[in-house]
């Protein structure tokens, strides 16, 4: 007897927000009447953790294949969430054949776009950025599609450069880099496009903005899951086809060269993968059996370059519909969770490393970390004007 087909891997929602990917230590379990409730009293002398409690952010990621949002506070161990919103919505299907995004495309992103303003409106935001990668960066009617979202929506969406995209990416997650390690490589394997930053600790400690580590180099390849998948089909891909899609990225990938000087540290053991994307993610829920996605079982674990393999030999194994049934890939990523495998298949064989770290968390993470940076420095900078004036 047939097994009932997911419609899709679960998405963090409104209900939901306590599995969606969150800053690290985020606090999902108090209640956000009471959250409010916390920051709506006092006077001018309320103390500096009410003032904090009162900024509310907003970070807000449309890519290529996905639509997420996630609506948090400052906390001083990292953000307490108070709402997430994700939604495959596919807004680069088609680019890489017509050069354009299609009206179907933006007809499903502006409705999954109206419900993050609703809820950006609902709670209050002091603080939003919120951004355009890849398929907006590529179409042609990119920027007009944007002036679109800003007319019915309300909501204005910048068309980031890949260099932003990688340092959103990196800021989201590299709290999970090994400070034992004496190098890192962070990927994020996106619909339309693969960023990839080396990072090494930072010598003489963090910096002014807390960073502990530096991004040595990076690069941003125009290679995603998405076009990928409408490139080579995602449905079904024999072992020939396979083959060649991960000899074709690895090609991409080593045209880089050795852009940081790490290759010996690779070599010698000394240093780790970081990824963050829903491939990475759905690659650890299929290692672990989970018989529905749960965030914090999949944030921050460690995998070896045979649990990789593993999984990735499985999935290739599967049927489209088999890979549909599968509760950490669903539906909508069953046609894509290949390429991605590709992907990451190509990364280390170029990149070899038996260390690699799964991050439930990114773009809006690295978007939160510097809208609360932004938040700090004004309020230091209106501390100072109060004290002039004494």
């Amino acid at each position: 007897m047939a097994r009932k087909r997911r419609k899709r891997r679960s998405e963090p929602t409104a209900s939901d927000s306590g599995k969606s990917a969150q800053a690290k230590n985020c606090d999902t379990s108090a209640d956000p009447g009471q959250a409010r409730a916390i920051s709506s009293g006092g006077d001018t002398q309320k103390s500096a953790a009410a003032r904090n409690a009162q900024a509310r952010f907003a970070a807000l990621d449309l890519g290529t294949n996905n639509c997420r949002l996630l609506i948090a506070s400052p906390r001083p161990s990292g953000f307490r969430v108070f709402d997430a919103f994700s939604r495959i919505v596919r807004l680069g299907e088609g680019v890489g054949e017509s050069g354009a995004l299609s009206d179907a495309a933006m007809a499903r992103t502006i409705e999954a776009l109206k419900i993050c303003a609703e809820k950006i409106d609902k709670r209050a935001v002091t603080r939003q950025r919120c951004i355009a990668t890849q398929a907006c960066r590529a179409a042609s009617n990119g920027a007009e599609f944007l002036e679109r979202v800003r007319e019915q929506t309300g909501l204005q969406l910048e068309i980031i450069t890949p260099a932003e995209e990688a340092r959103l990416s990196v800021a989201g997650c590299v709290e999970l880099f090994d400070r034992e390690a004496r190098a890192g490589l962070i990927f994020d394997i996106g619909g339309g496009s693969t960023e990839i930053s080396w990072i090494r600790p930072r010598e003489g400690g963090k910096s002014e903005n807390g960073a502990a580590t530096d991004i040595a180099a990076w690069t941003s390849l125009p290679i995603g899951v998405v076009n990928l998948s409408e490139r080579f089909g995602g449905r079904e891909m024999t072992d020939a086809i396979y083959k060649n899609v991960v000899e074709a990225v690895r090609k991409e990938i080593a045209a880089f060269g050795d852009p940081a000087g790490m290759k010996g540290v690779f070599r010698d053991g000394g240093a780790h993968l970081l990824g963050t994307s829903g491939t990475v993610t759905s690659i650890a829920g299929v290692h672990l059996r989970l018989p529905r996605y749960r965030r914090e079982a999949v944030d921050g674990i460690w995998l070896n370059d045979g649990d990789v393999r593993s999984v990735t030999d499985r999935l290739r194994a599967m049927t489209y519909e088999e890979r549909a049934d599968e509760p950490c890939i669903g539906l909508e990523r069953a046609d894509l969770v290949v390429c991605g495998c590709a992907i990451l298949d190509a990364l280390l064989l170029e990149w070899p490393s038996n260390r690699v770290r799964v991050a439930d968390r990114g773009l809006r993470e690295g978007i939160l970390v510097g809208l609360s940076r932004a938040h700090r420095r004004e309020r230091e900078k209106n501390r100072r004007r109060r004290r002039r004036r004494r």
